[in-house]
């Protein structure tokens, strides 16, 4: 089993994407989309370049917490992971990224 995307709708109406793993869990969340084709176009950006390392950007929170930003060619953020506990698991989590990411199935639950 490959991970999906999943389409959401936020409490504001906008949409949103999840990038689960097999397993079920998060490993990437989009940003917010005014319209479903916009979210739609960022998954195809995902799937585009979620293989290439240079397109993560290992990142730090304020309290410590390593995450990272998955970028576009234009480097524009399209995904950001979860904030992990140490930087091996920030390491595996873009590891899934990448394996789950480019062949992905979506799954729209806005319909």
């Amino acid at each position: 089993m490959t991970g999906k995307f999943v389409i959401e709708r936020a409490k504001d109406e906008q949409f949103y994407f999840n990038l689960k793993a097999a397993n079920g869990q998060v490993i990437l969340t989009s940003e917010m989309y005014k319209a479903k084709a916009s979210a739609q176009n960022g998954i195809e950006s995902i799937q585009k370049n979620a293989a290439a390392d240079d397109n993560y950007e290992r990142k730090e929170s304020k309290n410590n917490k390593p995450y990272f930003v998955l970028k576009a060619l234009n480097k524009q953020i399209i995904g950001q992971s979860q904030m992990y506990s140490s930087t091996s698991a920030m390491e595996a989590g873009i590891a899934s990224v990448k394996s789950n990411g480019p062949g992905a199935t979506v799954e729209d639950l806005t319909l």
